[in-house]
């Protein structure tokens, strides 16, 4: 019982430091949604303490969370779903590549890039099916729906897999004992 409310404490500790940073954002070019931001680290921190099941129910209550603030009157209910609750819960998939206290720097350095891209392009295929099913019309004239969801959803989706990835080596460096979760509410040193 105790292992199981520290592990809902921490996804929902998760998601709020998620939606915060979720505010702290580079709006860009993107007209029609996406921004730069690093509210995707908490789901990746909780990817690679917890596994899947961590990364998985952070990315889908942070996902929720942002379709209920960011006003999404007036679009279709499929894309809402492709946009926030699936397309976040899909970078949870991240913990895949889930590394132990032991490894070894280089090991651990590579696990966290590969599962931050692995679950950066999971999100992005998310977002491209929804351009391309119901966005397709605000494509230029003559250009495939598909390419240009392609184009859209890489322009931001690239620099936040990049940013991502930049701030989680840093924090893992600084701070390695975030990483792992021992299993008796305290971490353990990597």
């Amino acid at each position: 019982m105790t292992k199981r409310i520290g592990f809902l404490t921490e996804i929902a500790m998760m998601s709020a430091l998620a939606i915060i940073l979720s505010f702290v954002q580079f709006k860009g070019i993107w007209a029609y949604g996406g921004s730069v931001s690093l509210e995707m680290l908490p789901i990746f921190l909780m990817a690679f303490r917890r596994g899947v099941s961590g990364g998985v129910a952070t990315g889908l209550i942070v996902g929720m969370v942002k379709m209920l603030i960011d006003g999404t009157a007036g679009i279709h209910p499929a894309s809402l779903i492709l946009d926030y609750p699936l397309a976040f819960l899909l970078a949870g998939f991240a913990g895949v590549f889930r590394v132990n206290a032991v490894s070894s720097p280089k090991r651990r350095m590579s696990a966290i890039v590969a599962g931050i891209l692995f679950g950066s392009v999971l999100r992005l295929a998310s977002h491209v099916v929804s351009g391309v099913i119901f966005f397709a019309a605000y494509a230029p004239k003559g250009m495939n729906p598909f390419v240009y969801s392609v184009i859209y959803n890489v322009s931001y989706m690239i620099p936040v897999a990049l940013i991502t990835i930049v701030a989680f080596l840093f924090l893992t460096k600084t701070a390695p004992r975030l990483l792992h979760h021992t299993g008796r509410g305290v971490t353990q040193a990597a």
